[in-house]
């Protein structure tokens, strides 16, 4: 039996809470510098962290130091940060003051997790019955997706836009997250 909607909604904030504060030490250490990154460079750096996990999940040696969650958390936090630079104009300044890259963030975030919400009503928390490895291999198969869009100048015949691919990258990398925590 999976467990109530509730217990969702208290985890997926506690990891989302905990990719937040790295975010906003990030931001006060390195300011919006971020801001320089087009989308493709965006995509890149989440494929980078995927693929690490992926190797890590059939590898057994490592020989970084991060651990398979802190790149969970950086596929979080870039994914949110795409949906940011997706969202502003390309002409708007690349610094921007602490407290309005949080907001930028915590609408990304709150965006996300309503879509997590809405198809977790649809799909019956399926991902708790599913293997962490699985949603390393459906991030994966939703950044491929991205970088052919982005080859396709952002132009699909029936697809959703690239948007859509970042959100469940993060609501999967959030789900990862929880069933870590529970093992």
């Amino acid at each position: 039996m999976n467990p109530p909607t509730n217990l969702t909604d208290s985890q997926y904030d506690a990891v989302i809470g905990r990719c937040r504060d790295i975010f906003v030490k990030k931001v006060q250490d390195y300011g919006t510098s971020w801001r320089v990154l087009r989308p493709s460079s965006l995509t890149d750096q989440i494929f980078i962290k995927a693929q690490r996990i992926r190797t890590i999940e059939q590898n057994a040696e490592r020989k970084v130091s991060d651990t398979v969650e802190d790149e969970f958390i950086g596929i979080i936090n870039y994914a949110l940060i795409a949906l940011i630079q997706l969202k502003l104009d390309e002409k708007a300044p690349i610094h921007m003051d602490a407290a309005e890259a949080l907001r930028h963030y915590n609408e990304g975030a709150t965006e996300v997790k309503h879509l997590m919400e809405a198809k977790n009503h649809d799909y019956g928390e399926a991902w708790r019955d599913m293997r962490t490895s699985s949603f390393t291999d459906l991030i994966l198969v939703k950044l491929l997706r991205i970088k052919q869009i982005e080859e396709n100048n952002g132009q699909t015949l029936i697809s959703e836009g690239v948007a859509s691919h970042y959100m469940d990258m993060v609501n999967y990398a959030v789900f990862a997250l929880i069933q870590m925590s529970e093992n």
